[in-house]
């Protein structure tokens, strides 16, 4: 199964564990492929620099890297109009159409509303973990 996942995912796997952790380690194990473009990588970067400012002992770059090097890196064009409110968020929503991928994991209301756009379905890392792993 191919998913996108939300930058606040990722963030909350490496520092908390909890369902995002569990999403983590479920990718670790290959049980699931992730689908990523350039604008994802970047946010994801940008995020784990300014947590890095807050948080000095922890290093979550080399995870990052690992998440760069086994996702499936895909140029993602953008979208013809904005979908979601936020429009930051459509850069998860035009990475899953362009892959392939049948899920975006986010914690984000945002979009989570958005959830059935073009058949990409979003949910929380809680309702992924319970119906899928």
């Amino acid at each position: 199964m191919k998913v996108v996942l939300d930058t606040n995912v990722v963030v909350s796997g490496i520092f908390f564990g909890g369902a995002p952790g569990r999403i983590l380690g479920a990718w670790r194990q290959g049980r699931l492929m992730l689908a990523i473009s350039p604008e994802i990588i970047d946010e994801y970067f940008r995020v784990a620099e300014i947590l890095a400012e807050r948080y000095p002992g922890v290093d979550i770059e080399p995870l990052l890297s690992l998440l760069v090097q086994g996702g499936e890196v895909v140029r993602a064009p953008g979208l013809l109009q904005p979908v979601c409110d936020d429009p930051d968020d459509d850069k998860f929503v035009s990475c899953a159409l362009e892959s392939g991928a049948d899920i975006i994991i986010s914690g984000d209301k945002k979009l989570l509303v958005v959830s059935g756009y073009q058949g990409v379905t979003v949910m929380t890392p809680r309702r992924f973990v319970d119906s899928h792993l």
